[in-house]
């Protein structure tokens, strides 16, 4: 899978721009507040129907304007397929083929993206909102069902704490209603957890085979689910389901009493041990950076394995976060594997040498130039087409 042409209308800072691709590697030069992390961003966008840098939609539309429009036509095995998002004041609208989606559910995984960012690297010793983002953001991507469930989880969790609210204001005593929430609640809750279990077990065995690689086979790697329930070891969906429901109604007194919602999927975490030791706690900050290179390339292949092509990586200025070790590293992974966007103010000595034939783009207040690895323009003309691509 990649992404062969892109064409933002209005989007950030970008009015209207149109950019073909190579399948390798795609590097974004120049300095701050010009537009890569933009560009990435509405691949992102695309990719995904939501931006992973604000969760306000109108900021993501170009100043002054009403809409924006986002297209890209992307090849996916044997056929091309072309994938637009449209961004306004009613919401949004996808297409698929030209085809309006009537649900983002149904949109959402026609384009797989991993992204690469400086904050990526605080995923180990960041907080648990953190790392339960992570996880909902990257699975929800190969996995409908998940997405769907999640989203149906914080419908009744929103409900279920407005409800123990009134109760914890006496404002009613019907705990009858309480109980058809809870059992809601654990049925999406249940389930929840053990994809999540199943996505981390997938998730370790890659990254720890990185890991040890990249640390000479000296740190071994491994995950550990941490909920809120008590004994989940070993359970089925269906078993963890009756659990969170049981567990659900012995914390009543004191959810009541706090008027919210205390045991669930929104209040776990994931454990990173490094030889059998808590990362987070003992480990050094690059323990704890490595930590975090291997889960993100681990993704890499996860998505392979689960949809059967690999994603899109973006590395948003990433490289100046890593020493040469782990750089090489990361390059050497992605070299002749993925389509990557790497955006970056120049290239460094490391970028230089082991990346092979790279396709260069400058940005400067908004315009993308492709230019060649000495800095030469080069003039090319892509034609979009409303609602189609030639």
């Amino acid at each position: 899978m990649f992404l062969k042409k892109l064409h933002l209308k209005n989007f950030r800072n970008y009015e209207d721009t149109s950019l073909e691709f190579s399948p390798g590697i795609n590097v974004l030069l120049g300095q701050n507040a010009q537009g890569k992390t933009n560009l990435l961003e509405s691949i992102y966008v695309l990719a995904t129907a939501r931006s992973h840098r604000t969760a306000n939609d109108h900021e993501l539309i170009r100043f002054g304007n009403n809409d924006a429009d986002i297209m890209g036509f992307v090849h996916r095995r044997a056929d091309d397929l072309p994938l637009e998002l449209e961004l306004g004041k009613r919401g949004k609208k996808a297409r698929v083929n030209h085809l309006e989606q009537a649900k983002l559910s149904q949109y959402i995984g026609q384009l797989n993206v991993i992204l690469f960012a400086p904050e990526d690297l605080s995923l180990v010793k960041g907080s648990p909102n953190g790392r339960r983002r992570f996880i909902d953001m990257e699975f929800g991507q190969i996995a409908p069902r998940y997405l769907h469930d999640l989203t149906s989880y914080r419908g009744v969790l929103k409900q279920r704490n407005r409800y123990l609210k009134l109760l914890s204001a006496r404002k009613t005593n019907d705990r009858v209603y309480l109980d058809v929430l809870s059992e809601q609640l654990a049925s999406f809750g249940g389930s929840i957890i053990a994809q999540r279990q199943k996505f981390l077990d997938d998730l370790e065995k890659y990254a720890q085979e990185l890991h040890l690689s990249i640390t000479q086979r000296q740190e071994k790697l491994s995950f550990e689910y941490d909920s809120k329930l008590k004994n989940i070891a070993g359970y089925s969906e269906q078993e963890l389901q009756q659990l969170m429901y049981q567990q659900l109604q012995e914390q009543y007194e004191k959810e009541i009493f706090q008027g919210t919602t205390l045991i669930g999927p929104h209040r776990d975490d994931i454990k990173f041990l490094i030889n059998d030791k808590n990362v987070q706690t003992y480990g050094s900050q690059g323990q704890q950076r490595t930590t975090a290179l291997s889960v993100k390339l681990a993704e890499i292949d996860v998505m392979k394995e689960q949809t059967g092509e690999y994603p899109l990586l973006l590395l948003d200025d990433v490289l100046s976060e890593l020493d040469g070790q782990r750089q090489t590293h990361l390059l050497k992974t992605i070299q002749n594997k993925v389509q990557t966007f790497l955006t970056a103010p120049a290239m460094n000595d490391v970028a230089r040498n082991l990346i092979k034939e790279p396709k260069i783009f400058t940005i400067k207040n908004g315009n993308v130039a492709e230019t060649t690895a000495k800095g030469e323009l080069l003039l090319k003309t892509i034609t979009f087409y409303p609602h189609g691509y030639k």
